[in-house]
């Protein structure tokens, strides 16, 4: 025989409290940024991050790449990667793809961490990436892995990893892996900082 309690009135309230906080959580998410990101990582937003040091990080095709002089102008979609991770390999051809797709308000950066500097160009070759912009950040110019002990917007959590600054040239959040940033909804995340979405 099973013996069937009824519900005290604490349980009832706290059970309507819950629903309610349930039926709100949309509510909350619509006035922040859209939801992105893979199985395994979501777009994380960043409170407070530092602005987008004015470093000239050295650039594949001649001369430096400033990443402060888009402040205003252009939303920029950093991403850190190395010739030896595989993930990279995936989402750099989609990285191009993206800065060829004739975004204005998108400005797409790939900047290498490798320490060997001549294995970048082969490796840029042999993906025939053409619309990339390509830096070298070997020495942690901008990047970090050790961030607790650097004042960077660029901590490196993961490989690849993907920065997103605003037009207020400060970073407004990373993904960590690769990501289809072709698809609708990465459209609908830069669509969002773009109209100065915050």
């Amino acid at each position: 025989m099973t013996i069937v309690r009824a519900p005290t009135r604490r349980a009832v309230v706290a059970g309507m409290i819950g629903a309610g906080a349930a039926l709100a959580m949309p509510a909350r998410a619509a006035s922040g940024p859209p939801q992105f990101g893979t199985i395994r990582h979501q777009f994380t937003l960043v409170q407070g991050a530092y602005p987008v040091p004015p470093v000239a990080i050295p650039a594949l095709a001649g001369g430096a790449i400033d990443l402060a002089a888009f402040k205003g102008k252009q939303l920029v979609l950093v991403n850190f990667w190395a010739t030896w991770c595989a993930a990279c390999r995936t989402e750099l051809p989609m990285l191009d793809r993206l800065a060829a797709s004739g975004r204005s308000d998108l400005a797409v950066i790939a900047v290498s961490t490798d320490r060997n500097r001549a294995l970048v160009a082969p490796y840029v070759k042999q993906l025939k990436l053409r619309h990339l912009t390509i830096g070298f950040d070997p020495g942690g110019l901008v990047s970090r892995v050790d961030a607790g002990e650097v004042e960077t917007p660029f901590a490196l959590y993961g490989m690849p990893i993907s920065f997103l600054i605003g037009a207020s040239g400060k970073v407004e959040g990373y993904l960590t892996g690769e990501a289809d940033w072709l698809s609708a909804d990465a459209s609908a995340l830069f669509d969002y900082y773009a109209r100065g979405g915050r």
